[in-house]
C-alpha cells in the first residue's frame, strides 16, 4: 500500500488488534454477526442472574439485526428478562430538542418496539420501566438509574465511520479535546456531525434531508463504566474506521480508540470487514 496512506490501512484479517488490549472475533457473514451478538447478550444477562443481579445492558439501533434474533431466543429457551434493563444508547431528537415521533421511520425507540419487544412473550419481556432511553430534558438520570442498579454488566454498540460510539461525536476540526476529558463526557444533547448525516442517509436512499441534526446520546462517561464493552461491525464501509480503532492514533478523533483503554473490550467483525480495504477509484 502507498507510503501516502496510514500504515493501519494494510493490517491483515489475522492480525487485527494485534498488539491492541481489544480482543478481535472473525466472524462470517452479517446473521453470523447479529446471532453472535444476541447469544452475547444472552450470556451476560445470564451470568449477571446467576451472580443474584439485576442485569443493565447499554444497546444499540445499529446493528439492528440481532433483536428479532434476540426475541427468539429469549422465547425459545424460556428466559426471564423482565427484571433486565435495557439502556438504549442514543435517540434522534426534534427541532425542539424533543424525541423524535416513535412512529418516525427513523425513530429508534419505534424500531426497539418493532424488532424485538412487540416479539418476546410478554411475560419474559422487559417491564415497562426497564425499557430506557436518555431523556434529554434530564440527561443525568441515565448515569444514576444505571448506578442505582450497580452499574452496568454491559455495553453493546457499533462503530461510525468517524469513529464515534453511539452519538459520542468527535471533535470538530480545530477543536482540542484530550483522551481524558473526551472520556468523561456524560449522557448530552449535540448536534450531530455532517459524517455522521451523510452516512446515515446512505441507509435512506441517500436523502440526507430527513436525517434528524440533533440526537441525545449516552456519554463516553457511561459507556466505559460498563464492565464488559461488547462492539460489532457488519458494514463494508467499516474496513477502514475498525483499523483506525484498533491501530491508530488512541484520540478523541476516533472516540471507538477509546476502547483500547479498557480492561475488558471487544470487537467482532463480518469476513468482509476484515479484508484489506481496496483505496482506488471505482
Amino acid at each position: 500500500m502507498s507510503g501516502s496512506l496510514p500504515e493501519y490501512l494494510a493490517v491483515p484479517p489475522g492480525r487485527l488488534g494485534c498488539g491492541s488490549s481489544v480482543k478481535v472475533c472473525l466472524a462470517g457473514d452479517t446473521h453470523d454477526v447479529a446471532r453472535r451478538m444476541a447469544e452475547e447478550m444472552l450470556a451476560i444477562v445470564a451470568a449477571a442472574q446467576a451472580a443474584s443481579r439485576c442485569p443493565t445492558l447499554i444497546v444499540p439501533v445499529g446493528p439492528v439485526d440481532q433483536y428479532p434474533l434476540l426475541a427468539g431466543l429469549i422465547n425459545d429457551r424460556r428466559d426471564d428478562w423482565r427484571e433486565v434493563m435495557l439502556v438504549n444508547m442514543d435517540e434522534y431528537l426534534d427541532e425542539r430538542d424533543r424525541w423524535i415521533d416513535p412512529d418516525h421511520p427513523l425513530s429508534f425507540c419505534g424500531l426497539m418496539q418493532r424488532k424485538f419487544y412487540d416479539l418476546v412473550d410478554p411475560g419474559l419481556a422487559p417491564r415497562l420501566e426497564n425499557r430506557v432511553f436518555p431523556d434529554p430534558g434530564e440527561c443525568g438520570a441515565i448515569e444514576r438509574r444505571i448506578a442505582a442498579r450497580g452499574g452496568a454488566d454491559a455495553c453493546f454498540g457499533g462503530v461510525g465511520i468517524n469513529g464515534h460510539i453511539a452519538f459520542n461525536e468527535p471533535p470538530e476540526p480545530g477543536q482540542a479535546c484530550s483522551v481524558e476529558a473526551f472520556a468523561a463526557l456524560p449522557t448530552r444533547v449535540l448536534d450531530l456531525s455532517r459524517e455522521t448525516r451523510t452516512i446515515n442517509a446512505v441507509t435512506v436512499g441517500g436523502e440526507l434531508s430527513v436525517v434528524p441534526r440533533r440526537a441525545v446520546t449516552v456519554g463516553m462517561r457511561e459507556i466505559l463504566a460498563a464492565r464488559r464493552l461488547r462492539f460489532y461491525c457488519n458494514r463494508p464501509w467499516q474496513q477502514g474506521v475498525i483499523r483506525r480503532v484498533l491501530h491508530g492514533p488512541l484520540t478523541a478523533a476516533c472516540p471507538a480508540s477509546l476502547l483500547r483503554t479498557h480492561a475488558d473490550a471487544a470487537v467482532t467483525v463480518a469476513d468482509y470487514v476484515a479484508a484489506v480495504p481496496e483505496i482506488r477509484l471505482r
